[in-house]
């Protein structure tokens, strides 16, 4: 299963990107491949999506968002890292529709209030090349909530703090194989740090934290565990013309920090705790003058546990108004 959630807000495609702390991934748990595997797990958060600018609080007013994360996995790993000799795939498909509004006024030593809505749309697909299609499912997902955010912008660096939920909006049966939510609500506490350097402060380093707090699936009485999340970057900006090119280096990690419980957890599925890694490259184009943003990213996931192992596709682009 495969978490899902998001957020967004950005005056520049990487401030979306940063803001877009998005919380909204469709899956929590994945379907067994075999008799001989037990479902994979991964937390809601989808992972890389604040690596930029994530400190940085957009201008007051509205953002619209459209995000197409593309998420593809052939490769199954236990709980030691090893490769199983398991063959299939796994693929998921989201459209993200982020709102950002951020306040005009201020408080606590200069921070502003913003809050942020995200509507998903999902496809997941698991397949198996011994038993062919495992589970597949399409429609509308997870919601993901952001009631409340404060940031600091400051000349060397920008913070933010939030708090956020995953609200169960998808379909979902115990059971079923074509579920597009997840069946429990998460709670997520998060902050953004982006520090600034150089002339014109071109050079930007990023950081971002996320604590996934889950509770219980409706109909089975699991209860996922626990995830840290960390997405990170740094990255250099280029003007060009009336235009603003970024490039650089992205990545992220995913840590389960708690036991998955529930009456159907045995003893070994219990001693499991999911971990991923990946590195890649970003882009991003910003017009300021039109206020409209585009971008790119692309991760290599490695050394992933616990789960499966391949790399994701990200495509943005935002507008304010």
């Amino acid at each position: 299963m495969e978490g899902t959630l998001q957020g967004l807000c950005a005056f520049s495609l990487t401030r979306v990107v940063g803001l877009l702390w998005l919380g909204v991934l469709v899956m929590i748990c994945e379907p067994i491949l075999s008799e001989t595997m037990q479902a994979q797990s991964r937390g809601v958060y989808p992972l890389g999506m604040s690596a930029l600018n994530s400190g940085v609080t957009p201008e007051s007013g509205f953002t619209y968002s459209n995000q197409l994360l593309f998420y593809s996995r052939d490769e199954v790993k236990d709980n030691d890292g090893a490769t199983l000799p398991i063959t299939g795939s796994n693929s998921v498909r989201m459209d993200l529709n982020s709102i950002v509004w951020v306040s005009t006024t201020t408080m606590l030593g200069g921070a502003h209030y913003s809050a942020i809505a995200t509507l998903p749309f999902a496809q997941n697909d698991l397949t198996s090349d011994i038993r062919g299609n495992v589970s597949a499912g399409s429609g509308f997902a997870d919601s993901y909530y952001v009631p409340f955010v404060l940031g600091w912008n400051k000349s060397n660096i920008s913070v933010r703090a939030m708090y956020g939920f995953l609200a169960p909006t998808g379909m979902f049966t115990a059971n079923a194989t074509d579920n597009v939510g997840s069946g429990y609500w998460t709670h997520t506490i998060s902050s953004g740090q982006t520090f600034k350097r150089l002339r014109g402060k071109s050079l930007l380093f990023s950081t971002f934290e996320m604590f996934e707090f889950h509770t219980g699936q409706e109909g089975t009485g699991v209860r996922p565990g626990q995830t840290f999340d960390l997405d990170y970057s740094i990255t250099r900006s280029f003007p060009i013309r009336s235009m603003r090119l970024e490039v650089g280096g992205v990545g992220y990690e995913q840590r389960q920090t708690t036991p998955t419980t529930g009456p159907s957890i045995g003893p070994e599925k219990s001693r499991e705790r999911y971990a991923v890694n990946a590195l890649g490259i970003t882009s991003t184009l910003a017009l300021p003058h039109r206020k409209l943003n585009f971008g790119a990213r692309l991760f290599e996931e490695f050394e992933n546990r616990a789960t499966f192992q391949g790399y994701s596709l990200q495509i943005s682009a935002s507008f304010s108004f």
